[in-house]
């Protein structure tokens, strides 16, 4: 089921892509947000960690040239680096939930953070959403109303 929704992420980024000029975050950020909206403090977690790397990225920006491939490069890493010590030392384990809240994914919060510098923070959150709101339902309909997740 993973596996379809990446695919089907793809896809729907694409599209949005294509059609609107606006990226979904990366082209796998969909799927995998469209995997964890019934978690949406798992989201607020990954977000946050976004937004640390899009201000650090910001401020790296002012001191040193940061375009094209050293963004994404520098994006990614950071991401991976929060993320990693989010997990590591449980920065969202006290929240109040049902549920281990974690970040989404290794490269997911860094894939975020470099939409979010090259088209602006609204504008990647707002077709994120939409495509993973599209992705989760196309998964209900793939998969006849089983429980996902």
């Amino acid at each position: 089921m993973f596996e379809v929704a990446i695919g089907l992420g793809v896809l729907i980024s694409l599209f949005f892509l294509e059609t609107f000029g606006a990226a979904a975050g990366g082209i796998v950020v969909a799927g995998y947000v469209a995997m964890y909206l019934h978690h949406p403090i798992t989201i607020l977690a990954t977000l946050s960690i976004s937004v640390i790397v899009f201000v650090i990225v910001k401020l790296l920006g002012k001191v040193m040239f940061i375009y094209g491939r050293r963004r994404m490069v520098i994006t990614v890493l950071l991401g991976f680096i929060l993320g990693w010590l989010a997990r590591y030392y449980g920065v969202f384990a006290n929240l109040s939930s049902e549920y281990s809240v974690n970040v989404i994914g290794f490269i997911i919060p860094g894939l975020i953070a470099n939409a979010m510098e090259k088209q602006g923070i609204i504008k990647t959150l707002s077709v994120m959403f939409v495509a993973a709101v599209i992705v989760r339902f196309l998964l209900i309909l793939i998969f006849k109303g089983q429980i996902i997740g």
